[in-house]
């Protein structure tokens, strides 16, 4: 039928498509950066605004005092240009734009005599290793956001990420070698170090007699546990490369005694029983929604009558991170190949899904860093 008339936009879109018109006019924006009521909203977007095209130039500035060793130089104290130029191997024109760039970024600061020392963030920095680990990774990273259009279109060859993760790929098998697995072992035990206490202030372990860790590295979480739990016994689940990896890392600092190391593939065997707790720490993101049901049902038969399931991770909708979860991870897991950051009700449903009950959040120290859900395998009916 023709000539009928077309359906009116509801109030809300037409008021959002006026006030984009509005804010898109060169004219409007120059009169909002003059108006008093407006100029301070006006220059913070364009501040927003600017960030967001300078973003990598920011990145590769961080990066480029971490490369240069420039916070642990400035670690025992303040040092003027020409020191700092020496130890970091600059002329002194080229390291002093490198200080009053990272002084804009608020990672060092100025002091009136014209030495450089550090602010807040290099001084976080410097207690966090962990970061500057993955600060360092992040080569990767950019290498396959070079053409962002190309990696949504799944065009191109493999990513750098895919292949520094081999086991998010449709492969992810047991036969994955040990040379493979070295380097991403090593930063996800530094990702692990970054949580750990975070998600053992939330969650004590004492009430539980032997932790299973599946996907769990080199064991930095366990490490942690064990020394927060002296009591506990903990076993590590991974492909075999990494649990042999683990095993020397347990030996070395002596807790063999408390602490085993079982290489396997949840995909294509069960994992050990005999556990009554069982921890993905960072690991249920890595991965897609059919992988996920196999880990989780696999996580469920693993575990007994009353055992508890312990996920920890980002998670979209948490609020003030959402850049952190939907860009950030959004693209990173992309260029891996696999996994997307999941809300904690649709982590809650691929749970029930796999026959857990009793599902639910205990809040962390660092939200943005990591989220904590926990959920019970019950088989028989408890009485009231």
């Amino acid at each position: 039928m023709g000539g009928g008339r077309q359906r009116a936009l509801p109030w809300r879109e037409r008021w959002l498509a006026f006030r984009n018109r509005t804010i898109a006019n060169p004219a409007f924006q120059r009169w909002a950066a003059a108006f008093p009521l407006t100029r301070g909203i006006a220059r913070r977007n364009t501040r927003a605004l600017f960030d967001l095209c300078a973003g990598f130039v920011y990145s590769q500035t961080l990066f480029a005092c971490i490369r240069l060793d420039l916070f642990a130089i400035l670690a025992p104290g303040p040092l003027g240009l020409e020191a700092l130029a020496e130890r970091t191997c600059l002329r002194p024109e080229r390291a002093l734009r490198l200080l009053d760039a990272a002084t804009s970024l608020d990672l060092l600061r100025r002091l009136p005599d014209g030495r450089f020392a550090l602010a807040d963030l290099g001084a976080a920095l410097i207690g966090n290793p962990s970061i500057a680990a993955m600060i360092e990774h992040h080569a990767l990273l950019y290498e396959d956001l070079r053409d962002p259009v190309a990696l949504l279109r799944g065009e191109g060859a493999t990513s750098r990420l895919a292949a520094y993760w081999p086991y998010a790929g449709a492969a992810g098998d047991t036969a994955i070698p040990a040379e493979a697995v070295a380097d991403y072992s090593t930063l996800m035990a530094a990702s692990q170090s970054l949580i750990a206490e975070d998600i053992l202030d939330a969650y004590p372990m004492h009430r539980h007699r032997l932790l299973m860790d599946v996907g769990g590295g080199e064991g930095a979480f366990l490490r942690t546990v064990m020394r927060a739990t002296p009591g506990l016994a903990v076993r590590l689940f991974d492909l075999p490369a990494v649990a042999a990896r683990a095993t020397e890392r347990f030996a070395a600092e002596g807790l063999s005694h408390r602490a085993e190391a079982q290489g396997g593939n949840f995909r294509t065997a069960p994992l050990p029983k005999g556990a009554d707790v069982i921890s993905l720490v960072r690991v249920v993101h890595d991965h897609d929604d059919d992988t996920v049901r196999l880990l989780l049902r696999a996580a469920y038969e693993a575990l007994g009558d009353g055992g508890t399931l312990l996920i920890t991770e980002p998670m979209a909708g948490t609020a003030g991170a959402e850049p952190v979860t939907d860009a950030y991870f959004g693209f990173y897991l992309l260029a891996m190949g696999s996994g997307r950051c999941r809300r904690p009700a649709e982590l809650t449903a691929l749970l029930q899904e796999a026959g857990f009950r009793d599902c639910r959040e205990i809040p962390t120290r660092r939200p943005l860093l990591t989220r904590l859900l926990v959920s019970r395998r019950i088989d028989t009916l408890q009485r009231k």
